[in-house]
């Protein structure tokens, strides 16, 4: 059995996710960790609630020690990672909010994968979702591309594109430390 962590399961894209993975795959354990901010709502949850391939966890993505204890309590082997603080304006008017959950929350789970996996990746996955504002504004074509560059314009995008970078830097990180011993 897979045990997938879904983080920012109780939100909006996150609850449908949730609900598609618990009805599609009932071979698979769906596990929601959610702290329950302005963006979460387990009522978006209801009619899975008591599913046998569903659990809800009610931890901040930020708290380390619980979310490594979440990896070994429930023998995580994939993430699905939504979590994160998404408005613009409020970046704006509170970026340290941003930087925290986005950035030192995204750095918690990879820590924890990380040290629960053990050199382990096999069959292991970690999917971090982002956002097309960490590339800035559309240029006169209208379009990214693969090769365009990072422009974040708001504390709300620059803190997603640095969470981006973390997850770039731990998915190399194993392979050079095997390489290198």
């Amino acid at each position: 059995m897979k045990n997938i962590l879904v983080t920012g399961g109780a939100g909006f894209i996150g609850s449908h996710l949730v609900r598609l993975l618990v009805n599609k795959y009932p071979e698979y354990h769906v596990f929601n960790m959610d702290v329950l901010t302005y963006a979460g709502n387990l009522e978006n949850l209801k009619d899975i609630q008591d599913k046998e391939n569903y659990t809800f966890i009610k931890v901040d993505i930020c708290d380390l020690e619980k979310v490594k204890q979440a990896f070994e309590d429930f023998q995580i082997d994939s993430v699905i990672h939504l979590a994160a603080e998404s408005h613009v304006d409020k970046s704006i008017k509170d970026p340290f909010s941003f930087a925290r959950t986005n950035v030192m929350g995204t750095l918690s789970l990879l820590q924890a994968a990380k040290g629960y996996w053990d050199g382990n990746f096999i069959n292991k996955l970690f999917y971090h979702i982002s956002t097309d504002e960490v590339y800035g504004s559309l240029g006169e074509k209208g379009f990214f591309t693969e090769i365009t560059k990072y422009d974040p314009h708001s504390p709300y995008s620059a803190s997603k594109a640095s969470s981006d970078h973390f997850v770039r830097a731990f998915s190399e990180t194993p392979f050079f430390l095997i390489i290198g011993s």
